[in-house]
């Protein structure tokens, strides 16, 4: 079928089957819906970041234990994301999107009402994979009922959904706690869920033809290849630099199944006659660079939402509250930009609109390379204000050319493999970033150490200060007070340098990707990518 031609009229009494570009307004309220369905998915895997610890209280949890509530999670989506276009093709877009909806709000139920860490990672992993489903569905959804020629201004919608949901996730998760208590952070989910799962049954059926009989056809040895590919290697990239990477057993061991399940699950795609993943859209240079510019850009997305509340905790000691109103500024921003790469989206070139935004993400993380322990809200604005506007234009930008040249049938496998670039750059992005704190932090206590000897007139000059205040306090030993205090400042120091270069390779990383996009074709329509067999 093409892209534009109509689809067949649907069972009388039943939802409207939406013609692709042109959707009326039930199934506009319906993809709004969808939209909002990702959006509490994509907000959930950082919604817990700041309640941690109030869930680590409540369920008597080890400091081991309560980080698998967020990795299990984590793990479970990757595993979903590159299924989900197998599962598209076999259920029809729309039914696996409810089932996925459906299960998430039941998920989040069961997280609210775990009693033990075991029973929360379990229905934490479940809530993951379940839910995982419901991000490329709505990237598939938006060509099959928009068509391309809408593309780039039904992108801008899903983009801001796509980028808001992880930037406010953990001032609402640490509001939603603070107030009521943890377990309003699964379920908040609740009444949204059933809502949306209702109207979207209700109000839209997709131009859509699954095929059934793939579900008698898994690939079971495949299946099981691409769970532990792409989960050993969330599992690696979130505790490596925690487990000191390849020196830890557990790092080597699941390194190695990584790359056997690797091996494996390659010789099923070629040789299987139903591949559980299609790899066929990275044959197109397009969605190749443009899956390679959205991990790059996961790095943005979620490594910078992970520094930013982590020099603002450790360094400004600001309380959670304080934090979500400081980060708070990237997405009031991203709000204002999304209209804005919107508009400029249909008057410039796009690819000139993706070097505009690594660009700009260059220049907020290179603002940001001469950071002290003194900065806080008025000195991180101006960085996070260029971010927000940065990230609108380029996932704008890079979802418009990853998909410019694909044959509409890829559609379904290329949404997913697309969602997972984008997580797996901001898991790795994560892991680059704490891998450089801890070397570099090492590196410059080192060098601090050594500038603070003892036998330097300014130094024994602060020690003894610091000796005379902790005597008028009456305090223990003034002496090793005023080591310990030293040392806590000399790390405090060489951790906001670790901080600083960590902005400075962010900042290469972005410039440098900035140049890719010139290199692209531009974008076309459904029509022009579409072979003859298509239409």
């Amino acid at each position: 079928m093409s892209a534009n031609a109509p689809a067949a009229d649907a069972p009388a009494g039943g939802p409207a089957v939406v013609v692709p570009g042109k959707p009326d307004a039930a199934s506009f309220f319906a993809f709004v819906l969808m939209a909002f369905g990702m959006f509490m998915a994509i907000l959930d895997i950082q919604i817990v970041a700041a309640s941690l610890g109030q869930i680590q209280a409540g369920l008597a949890a080890s400091a081991d234990e309560i980080a698998w509530v967020q990795t299990s999670y984590l793990i479970a989506e990757v595993v979903m994301i590159p299924l989900s276009g197998f599962l598209s093709r076999a259920l029809g877009i729309r039914v696996l999107f409810l089932i996925s909806c459906a299960g998430f709000t039941f998920a989040s139920l069961l997280c609210a009402m775990v009693t033990s860490i075991e029973g929360m990672i379990a229905a934490r992993a479940f809530q993951g994979f379940i839910g995982g489903a419901m991000i490329p569905t709505v990237y598939a959804a938006s060509f099959l009922m928009f068509g391309r020629e809408r593309q780039a201004r039904v992108t801008v919608a899903i983009s801001f959904v796509v980028t808001l949901a992880p930037t406010i996730g953990p001032a609402l998760g640490g509001w939603l706690t603070g107030f009521l208590s943890w377990h309003w952070i699964f379920l908040i989910n609740l009444v949204p869920g059933i809502f949306i799962t209702l109207g979207v049954a209700l109000l839209v059926r997709m131009p859509d033809r699954p095929d059934h009989s793939l579900l008698k056809r898994v690939d079971i040895p495949g299946l099981i290849a691409l769970s532990l590919v792409c989960g050993g290697i969330v599992f690696i990239l979130e505790d490596g630099a925690r487990r000191q990477w390849f020196e830890d057993e557990a790092i080597r061991n699941m390194a190695v199944v990584v790359v056997l399940a690797a091996l494996l699950l390659w010789w099923r795609i070629t040789h299987a006659a139903e591949p559980i993943i299609s790899v066929k859209p990275f044959t197109n240079f397009n969605f190749a660079a443009g899956a390679w510019l959205g991990a790059i850009f996961g790095i943005g997305l979620y490594g910078l939402v992970y520094l930013y509340p982590l020099f603002l905790a450790r360094i400004a000691n600001l309380s959670s509250e304080q934090i979500g109103t400081t980060v708070f500024v990237t997405g009031m921003f991203m709000a204002l930009g999304a209209p804005l790469g919107g508009f400029l989206s249909t008057r410039i070139d796009i690819r000139a609109l993706a070097f505009m935004g690594f660009m700009l993400l260059a220049t907020s993380t290179f603002m940001t390379t001469d950071i002290t322990n003194e900065w806080r809200f008025w000195q991180l604005f101006w960085p996070q204000a260029l971010r927000g506007t940065g990230i609108m234009f380029c996932i704008v930008s890079v979802s418009v050319m990853a998909f410019a040249t694909l044959p509409q049938p890829m559609i379904k496998d290329s949404t997913g493999l697309f969602t997972l670039m984008r997580n797996m750059g901001g898991a790795a992005g994560i892991a680059i970033i704490n891998t450089i704190l801890q070397v570099r932090t090492n590196f410059h206590q080192a060098r601090l150490a050594e500038s603070a000897n003892p036998g330097r007139p300014e130094i024994a000059e602060r020690m003894e200060m610091i000796q005379g205040l902790a005597t008028a306090r009456n305090l223990p030993d003034p002496e090793n007070y005023a080591l310990r205090l030293m040392a806590q400042l000399l790390h405090r120091e060489a951790t906001v340098m670790a901080i600083a270069d960590a902005f400075l390779i962010l900042s290469i990383i972005f410039m440098v990707s900035a140049f890719i996009p010139l290199f692209l074709k531009k974008p076309g329509t459904f029509a022009d990518a579409a072979p003859p067999d298509a239409h």
